[in-house]
């Protein structure tokens, strides 16, 4: 609560936009949604440029990886001119995550030593859960596998970073990227499953809700930061 308070104007502005990308994706207004759903990213980009002014290596990483989000969203909009945007925005939204990954890195950097219980059990559950959903994707990909197990491997590397950062940075922090990052795999779980296995209806529409809901966490954690044993210029 004392978050949603600090940064009420900021909240209530994307909660707006939040409800209006879904109406509009429920109603079928492709044109309004074509212009709200970009309108997502940029208020977090402007919103995370404001807020932290990109102070450091870490938010300067998180802001780049935003901007490829924006590509990656924006790509995805214009699939159904040429096919071919799809692959290049899932391209984006790889390029976001190793981004994301790599601010997660600067945290985890900061004190290695640091919860290699916490390290061990991120490590062991996200093997199991990754070949798991590969194992369960591998039938429907053809000559996409190969691609397909790369995207998962950098997915898992995204959890176990986001999990690494555990006492050395703020509960907070740690919390709200955690779960975004949670949020994020279960976007690209559903759209994986709708794209290669069987689409059904609204994916569209819960793929948008899910994934507006992760950045807005993650960027809220980005927001949040506070390292506990300070890098020079993180």
């Amino acid at each position: 609560m004392r978050m949603i308070r600090k940064y009420l104007l900021f909240n209530l502005a994307y909660a707006l936009l939040f409800i209006m990308v879904l109406v509009s994706g429920y109603k079928q207004y492709s044109l309004l949604n074509y212009g709200l759903i970009p309108c997502i990213t940029l208020a977090l980009l402007v919103f995370f440029c404001l807020t932290t002014r990109l102070s450091g290596r870490f938010h300067q990483r998180l802001f780049t990886g935003l901007v490829f989000a924006l590509t990656g969203s924006t790509l995805f909009l214009l699939r159904g001119y040429d096919p071919s945007y799809f692959s290049y925005g899932l391209i984006a939204f790889l390029v976001c995550h190793l981004f994301y990954i790599g601010a997660f890195y600067l945290d985890f950097r900061s004190a290695q030593e640091l919860d290699k219980k916490g390290a061990r059990i991120a490590i062991f559950s996200s093997a199991i859960t990754f070949t798991a959903f590969y194992f369960y994707l591998r039938p429907h990909l053809g000559t996409l596998r190969l691609p397909v197990l790369a995207c998962i491997f950098i997915v898992a590397l995204l959890i176990m970073m986001a999990a690494f950062r555990n006492q050395r940075v703020n509960q907070l922090s740690f919390r709200l990227i955690l779960a975004g990052v949670l949020f994020f795999i279960g976007a690209d779980a559903i759209l994986a499953h709708a794209y290669f296995i069987n689409s059904f209806r609204a994916s569209d529409l819960l793929i948008s809700a899910v994934y507006m809901i992760a950045q807005y966490l993650i960027v809220m954690g980005g927001a949040e930061r506070k390292l506990i044993r300070p890098l020079t210029a993180d």
